[in-house]
């Protein structure tokens, strides 16, 4: 299960090291991508170390292919397990989707269709990682941008069903809600209704851009931009029904001064602690 604090974090940025040891400001813990640490050594692991000391950590995987249809690979499975045990996170999370074909790695989260074949699949992969580990995982939702004539269950029900037959917790990324609800003109109320926020243990927010087609606006989840107003909208919903829960805001390309990434995770600070202020008055 996730051990973070309940407030705001962010994507650690080697460019933000010395800004973050003078001030750190609102964030309460940070997050890094798996496959960046996987060296021995160096400047990497130097400063993980010394952000490690003062900070709890998040490990967010995104190169596992969870989704794959075949095995996971165990060299890959092993280097996170080294990476696990170097840094013992406070949480750990990976991805609802395949991203390899046999040796070939294609540096994308790509979607698959939700069947009970699939979700087998899944659920399969979800043990493995949990058995290696010795830990629980997180399952992100995915950004998609089409749907699979194939699937027969509806994605909230999908990742609740792997979250019951494998006790992993949820990752709810509301950004990817936001986006994948647009593209396929789904609100995305209805959406979050369905899901089973009691198996959230994190939530992940985060920018996207626009493009504007004959058929209607594609929205891409970039990591590039400010959190757009309606995704903090739902966020303030959904804390509004949960609670306060660890709470990262994703800022990957184009990434900005130290200054405009705190000053995010200090309005997603603000609603959780209005939203704790308001448990502790009831």
């Amino acid at each position: 299960m996730s051990h973070l604090p309940a407030r705001p974090g962010v994507g650690f940025k080697s460019k933000h090291f010395a800004d973050i040891a003078r001030n750190p400001g609102p964030v309460g813990f940070f997050e890094v991508h798996a496959e960046n640490y996987m060296g021995a050594g160096g400047l990497p692991h130097a400063q993980l170390t010394a952000l490690r000391a003062d900070h709890p950590l998040s490990v967010h995987g995104v190169g596992l292919s969870i989704g794959g249809h075949k095995g996971l690979d165990e060299d890959h499975l092993a280097r996170l397990k080294t990476l696990c045990d170097r840094y013992q996170p406070d949480s750990f999370s990976e991805h609802l989707a395949w991203s390899s074909h046999g040796a070939e790695y294609l540096n994308d989260l790509l979607p698959l269709p939700y069947t009970e074949q699939t979700l087998q699949i899944v659920a399969d992969h979800v043990d493995r990682v949990q058995e290696v580990l010795g830990r629980q995982m997180l399952l992100e939702n995915p950004a998609t941008y089409v749907l699979f004539e194939q699937s027969t269950i509806p994605e909230p029900e999908f990742m609740a069903s792997v979250a019951d037959r494998t006790g992993c917790g949820l990752l709810l990324d509301v950004n990817n809600v936001f986006v994948s609800c647009a593209n396929h003109r789904r609100d995305p109320l209805d959406y979050l209704a369905e899901f089973r926020l009691d198996l959230v243990a994190e939530i992940h927010l985060g920018g996207h851009d626009q493009e504007d087609l004959p058929s209607g606006p594609l929205l891409i989840d970039s990591h590039g931009a400010p959190v757009a107003d309606p995704v903090w909208a739902l966020f303030r919903d959904i804390i509004a029904r949960t609670g306060p829960l660890p709470t990262l805001v994703e800022w990957d390309n184009d990434v900005p001064e130290w200054s405009v990434l705190a000053a995010e995770a200090a309005r997603a600070d603000a609603i959780l602690r209005e939203r704790g202020q308001s448990l502790a008055a009831q």
